[in-house]
């Protein structure tokens, strides 16, 4: 049976007539990669600073390893925290920053430096034991926090939006190393990002914040292929909802369904959509088994194209429907050009897609 690192039973947290987390209940298990996801004011990095012992909660508890921890100094919690800013001391060498905390500790010299080389080993520093920080890049300086961070082996590593300051490509980048390694070390890792690609790239499984609460703990695949709420639909992802009658005149019943856009395909409204001669406007056919408009595995619905959003690999279409509201949909820039998909802004189209992309989304309240 898995261990649990992590228990938050009715967590709550007010500031004066602020509600800033109302109520969360959560399991994180041991040598997990767990992301807390929302906007900001979500409540989701205040959960953190209450796990990590840096805010007191209002009511509820805090277990790490089974133990309540809720009263306990940050000290004295067996958890570490890397911020976005990193924090390292400036004056002091790479290796003696990496060392520091063991220093603290009363570590023996001799032991803690060759932890420290260990550590910055793992992150892939060899041979900048003797550098300053400011002889770093800023990838590099964040490598420096989670090698001090490791050193000392926390059951549960907290960052706190620890790639906020990165430029794109090199997030990117670290993103994919920081999974890597938190697969190596195997301790649980809680990561928080209002970064929705940052958070389905790493994670095991994600809790999505909004307005103190959480409304829905999955795996990435579940949070954005089964959206629990609108909320997650929105915020996850580029999503499409479809309600009120435009949803009941296209799905046949009433309520509130989500479409995510690279399921959708865009049909030429003048061609049927099983027609071999037609083409999409990425310029392939349609695949062989595209079923006709009136096939009962799928959705279909015509519109015309409101705005053409040129990405270089793939396009948006933007559709304003028939039956009412708006819906986006992502198509593949296989062999075609930005005036090549220009083209299409005004023009008659009809969207499908498979029925089993139709997702229901419960209204949560």
């Amino acid at each position: 049976m898995e261990g649990i690192a992590i228990q938050l039973r009715d967590l709550r947290k007010s500031f004066g007539d602020t509600t800033a987390v109302a109520g969360v209940d959560l399991e994180i298990k041991d040598g997990e990669f767990f992301s807390m996801l929302g906007p900001s004011g979500s409540g989701k990095t205040t959960v953190l600073r209450m796990i990590a012992g840096f805010e007191s909660p209002t009511g509820g508890t805090v277990e790490l390893a089974g133990q309540d921890v809720t009263g306990l100094a940050p000290f004295e919690r067996d958890v570490h925290t890397v911020f976005q800013d990193y924090a390292l001391f400036p004056h002091m060498t790479v290796e003696a920053n990496v060392a520091y905390g063991l220093k603290v500790r009363g570590v023996p010299k001799t032991e803690r430096l060759a932890r420290a080389r260990t550590a910055l080993a793992e992150v892939r520093l060899e041979g900048y034991g003797t550098r300053r920080p400011a002889q770093l890049s800023g990838g590099q300086r964040q490598r420096v926090a989670l090698a001090r961070a490791l050193v000392g082996r926390p059951r549960v590593l907290l960052l706190d939006e620890p790639l906020g300051a990165l430029d794109l490509k090199l997030r990117e980048q670290m993103q994919v190393e920081l999974k890597a390694l938190q697969r190596e070390v195997g301790i649980t890792f809680v990561f928080v990002t209002h970064d929705q690609e940052e958070a389905l790239t790493m994670s095991d499984r994600i809790a999505v914040f909004d307005q103190g609460r959480i409304q829905q703990v999955g795996t990435p695949a579940e949070v954005y292929e089964r959206p629990a709420t609108p909320f997650v639909a929105s915020f996850v992802g580029t999503s499409n909802l479809l309600e009120g009658e435009s949803a009941e005149r296209i799905v046949g019943t009433p309520g509130t369904y989500s479409i995510r856009p690279e399921k959708i395909r865009v049909l030429k409204d003048s061609a049927e959509p099983d027609d071999p001669d037609h083409e999409s406007p990425d310029h392939e056919s349609p695949d062989r088994d595209t079923p006709d408009q009136e096939s009962p595995d799928h959705e279909s619905a015509a519109g015309t194209v409101a705005e053409v959003v040129y990405l270089g690999d793939s396009t948006r279409f933007l559709v304003d429907l028939d039956a009412g509201g708006r819906l986006t949909a992502l198509q593949q820039n296989l062999e075609t050009s930005a005036e090549d998909v220009a083209a299409y802004r005004g023009s008659r189209v009809r969207l499908q897609w498979h029925r089993r992309h139709t997702v229901h989304v419960p209204d949560p309240r």
